[in-house]
């Protein structure tokens, strides 16, 4: 049996980091995979676990658990029958309903494949002063499905947001546990801990996701001789549009990170090509986080999220222009 665990939050809250801060730090003689699921569909959380030496499966564009869960469950069904890792982490879009998901773990079908232990969810306490988090159906739920929570980002908390935790956890907290870390960077042995929150959730949000003409394991590639392209995906009053430029393209560096800071959206990710190397771009409001290595990506990928109207001919034509690349 696979050990197997949900890591659930909202966007922004950090799950990829902290999945990746678990990768790195857990036993060398294990063998683990994820099954990552974005809401947009160029696959950057696959671009950022790429290396991480884990398995890994990708379900862009929407939520793992529509098309009755066909996606999620061909991506289940070939790491654990396959790859047959001895831990599963399983980490949904920001905009996903655990529901679902967790109906579906515990069907007894999966009984002889997976062993399911605590279901974390991590949270940026702002988000608790954010009136749009607090309103989302989604937001809610994965904090009431979740075994431990996980208040993420300490390094940003205020005065204001610690206090909106307390008096959440006062109110919701229940007998559950609550750990405290920034950067995601989570304690292992969390994720031995049991399943003990096992509360009748709500009927999730309707999943009115607009998937495009593809619905698979695939993130977005190029055909041959395209230099790039971009893709488009809404759902649950959020827009996101991705980008993804092949090998040959390189951006300028300044011009990059000037374009992701004003970007008019709530949230950037992407892994670009720049002279440097690499350039892993990341954020969430008014946060940005950023990082170079001097490896280069096999290609670049960019998505934005935003619950707001954007002109995204505008800021595809301003970061078309930021190419370093002769040929455009």
């Amino acid at each position: 049996m696979t050990k197997t665990n949900l890591i659930t939050g909202f966007l922004g809250s950090g799950k990829t980091t902290s999945i990746l801060h678990l990768l790195a730090n857990k036993d060398p003689q294990e063998k683990w995979a994820v099954l990552v699921n974005e809401f947009g569909e160029v696959g950057i959380d696959g671009a950022l676990l790429a290396d991480s030496g884990a398995l890994l499966k990708e379900i862009p564009g929407g939520c793992m658990c529509c098309v009755n869960g066909l996606p999620m469950q061909v991506g289940l069904n070939t790491l654990l029958r396959q790859g047959k890792p001895d831990r599963l982490l399983i980490e949904p879009t920001g905009l996903g309903h655990p529901k679902q998901i967790l109906n579906m773990l515990t069907d007894p079908v999966y009984e002889p494949w997976i062993d399911l232990r605590a279901t974390l969810c991590l949270l940026d306490p702002r988000q608790l002063l954010d009136e749009k988090a607090l309103t989302n159906d989604n937001f809610r739920d994965q904090l009431a499905a979740a075994d431990i929570i996980v208040a993420n980002k300490q390094d940003r908390a205020t005065v204001e947001s610690q206090h909106a935790l307390e008096e959440w956890w006062s109110r919701f907290g229940g007998d559950r546990q609550r750990v405290s870390v920034t950067l995601g960077a989570i304690d292992g042995t969390l994720l031995d801990h049991p399943r003990r929150n096992q509360r009748e959730l709500p009927s999730s949000a309707a999943h009115d996701h607009t998937h495009g003409e593809r619905k698979g394991l695939a993130a977005l590639s190029l055909p041959a001789h395209q230099r790039w392209r971009r893709s488009l995906n809404s759902g649950q009053g959020y827009q996101a549009c991705g980008w993804i430029f092949d090998e040959d393209t390189v951006f300028d560096t300044i011009g990059l990170l000037e374009w992701v800071r004003h970007a008019p959206v709530e949230r950037v990710k992407g892994v670009m090509r720049i002279p440097e190397g690499l350039l892993r771009v990341n954020r969430q409001g008014e946060d940005f986080h950023l990082e170079t290595q001097n490896v280069a990506p096999p290609d670049s990928r960019i998505e934005l999220i935003t619950a707001s109207e954007a002109d995204w001919n505008i800021l595809q034509s301003a970061l078309l222009k930021l190419r370093l690349s002769q040929d455009r």
